[in-house]
């Protein structure tokens, strides 16, 4: 991998964190930012990439992937995932504890960034379970797992009922400064749902569950958090009831914040409509009226982040009847080109998408960037905002295939993905 110093010139630069879109150069060297203008002198042995029509960004910062090691190796090794990550031009990823094991004890923290290290491509980080075995019953050791670097707690997907448990687990994480993931879906009315209540699920005959379920958690999550003064995240947010509980609260002061997917803003329920698996997610897909909301959270910033909420699954666990079919789409190489529609269709400025994935999911993580200021880490991305292409899931560089964009036009392409001042990846010419 290179690690020889590189300059950028005449690229259009995202800065997140200055607010700013500029016009200029600017050179990386020692793994770092080191200066930022025009018409920089290329030092000794430096590469030159001539970078007019493309703009350079803060790498993307994805924090929330389900890891598939230790435990489901066949489906994706953190190995993996990393180059597939950063063939979508995430340079950190944050690992959820959906394994088996679970990872709630030190030593697993310490694996999963050791797999990463010996990946060398992205950053890796991990999440600690907030419960023994995820099963929403007895808190782990949250102050060892923060002590080993785990960069929050969560149960993933497991939908607790026990508001005692969330509560108890936000009183003690706050103790850390630690911030607790939770699901936004009350169980009792979605345990066995795989589609949302509707006109759509009674056609296709499918167990279905309201939207309100999706609400009816999110404030009951965040009345705990404002009686324990913790920090609370809860994703992916897919309906317009719980985007206006989280705006409501965040009014109040509460210490809340919220990440989004892209099919929550890109699809809505009629991608299922032919009993297509891949579209089965969770929560699952909404109504159109949600969709929009959801556009209109990320445009106002209700909506702290996307995140890809990337997971992978094999044919086997997808080629199924619908309802026993796995939860969950591969999302890190399609996440990029699916948030630029958010740009192309007016929502966004560059600037504000880049702050939903990079700068503003790297303050939750307590991972904050500089952007492309003098010093800042040099994890870059090189793209092309305006390449048009149609999503071919098996072009994928990820083992598995099971996206539901199949077939949909986009526009936006990773050329060069940088990690600590090295080229992780480089699409070819």
């Amino acid at each position: 991998m290179s690690t020889q110093p590189i300059l950028f010139r005449n690229a259009r630069r995202i800065d997140p964190v200055a607010g700013s879109d500029t016009l200029g150069d600017l050179l990386v060297l020692a793994g770092v930012v080191t200066e930022v203008g025009d018409r920089l002198e290329a030092p000794d042995g430096a590469r030159v990439v001539d970078a007019a029509g493309k703009v350079l960004a803060p790498g993307l910062v994805d924090m929330r992937v389900h890891a598939r090691e230790p435990g489901e190796e066949h489906k994706e090794t953190i190995a993996a995932m990393s180059k597939v990550a950063v063939a979508g031009g995430v340079t950190t990823v944050a690992l959820l504890p959906t394994t088996e094991p679970g990872i709630e004890d030190p030593s697993l923290v310490d694996f999963v960034h050791r797999k990463g290290e010996i990946a060398g491509l992205a950053n890796v980080l991990v999440y600690g379970a907030l419960t023994k075995g995820r099963e929403g019953k007895q808190l782990t050791e949250i102050g060892l797992l923060t002590a080993a670097g785990a960069v929050g707690v969560s149960d993933g997907p497991r939908r607790s009922s026990d508001a005692l448990v969330t509560r108890r687990a936000l009183a003690y994480a706050k103790t850390f400064n630690q911030m607790v993931l939770t699901h936004p879906e009350e169980p009792s009315l979605t345990a066995s749902a795989v589609a949302t209540e509707g006109d759509l699920a009674t056609r296709l005959g499918l167990p279905a569950g309201p939207a309100i379920a999706e609400r009816m958690r999110v404030e009951r999550d965040i009345h705990l958090a404002e009686l324990t003064g913790g920090r609370l995240h809860i994703g992916p947010i897919s309906t317009a009831g719980a985007i206006e509980a989280i705006r409501a609260a965040k009014k109040r002061g509460v210490k809340v914040t919220c990440d989004t997917a892209p099919p929550y803003f890109s699809l809505n329920e009629s991608a299922i409509g032919d009993y297509r698996t891949f579209s089965k997610l969770s929560p699952p897909l909404r109504f159109e009226l949600d969709r929009k909301a959801v556009v209109e959270g990320l445009a106002d910033g209700t909506i702290d982040a996307i995140a890809s909420d990337h997971a992978a699954e094999d044919p086997d666990a997808k080629r199924l009847p619908f309802v026993q079919a796995s939860y969950g789409a591969v999302g890190l190489e399609t996440m990029l080109p699916l948030a630029l529609s958010l740009v192309h269709n007016g929502h966004l400025g560059l600037v504000d998408l880049f702050r939903r994935l990079s700068t503003r999911p790297a303050e939750l993580l307590r991972k904050p960037s500089k952007g492309l200021a003098v010093g800042a880490t040099a994890d870059l991305i090189l793209l092309d905002i305006g390449k048009p292409w149609r999503m071919d899931p098996k072009q994928l560089t990820s083992l598995c295939k099971n996206s539901p964009f199949d077939g949909i036009p986009v526009q936006g392409e990773v050329k060069l993905t940088l990690v600590g001042g090295r080229v992780v990846f480089e699409r070819a010419a």
